[in-house]
């Protein structure tokens, strides 16, 4: 598989990156929604992310995305405005590609140019080797583990959280 361009993500991508997000809300453990939105609810979603300066991307090889990224607000209250939440899916068939690695590099480095400091993972399984391994080698440490904190597809699950500072990170003080 040739490597991806990564590029903003615009709404002509948005077929894509709903059945992506569809097939990892049917039959994985990443995302804890149990019914798949359709593409309308998609577009609403992508067009809330970059309306509020956000970057979403995709990577794409040849016409095909092969899957896309985006971070938003970590939390909504003011002293969070400074700290993103990452998010990242790939289709099945292009996992293991480097898809998702050259993703995240992208989104820190749009992140970092937005000015954001902190930028959190929150995986939705303990058990996802290949996304804590992802978010490892793009610099991120381990900050806890919430356990059993939701249940899908007849389990309980834990949350792991990650975080990476972006840019100063906590060595100086955010612009006013």
């Amino acid at each position: 598989m040739p490597s991806p361009v990564i590029r903003p993500a615009t709404a002509a991508d948005l077929p894509a990156i709903t059945a992506i997000y569809q097939l990892a809300v049917r039959d994985g453990l990443a995302s804890w929604e149990y019914e798949p939105p359709d593409e309308a609810e998609m577009r609403r979603r992508y067009e809330a992310i970059v309306a509020g300066g956000y970057p979403y991307l995709v990577a794409e090889a040849g016409s095909r995305i092969l899957g896309y990224a985006y971070a938003s607000a970590y939390r909504t209250r003011p002293g969070y405005r400074f700290t993103v939440e990452n998010s990242v899916y790939v289709a099945v068939d292009a996992q293991r590609s480097g898809a998702g690695k050259a993703l995240l590099a992208a989104l820190i480095e749009a992140c970092t140019a937005r000015g954001f400091r902190q930028m959190i993972a929150v995986i939705g399984d303990a058990g996802n080797a290949a996304s804590i391994g992802l978010h490892r080698s793009q610099g991120f440490t381990h900050c806890g583990t919430i356990q059993a904190i939701g249940w899908k597809h007849g389990r309980w699950l834990d949350s792991i959280i990650m975080q990476r500072a972006l840019g100063y990170g906590d060595r100086q003080p955010p612009p006013t």
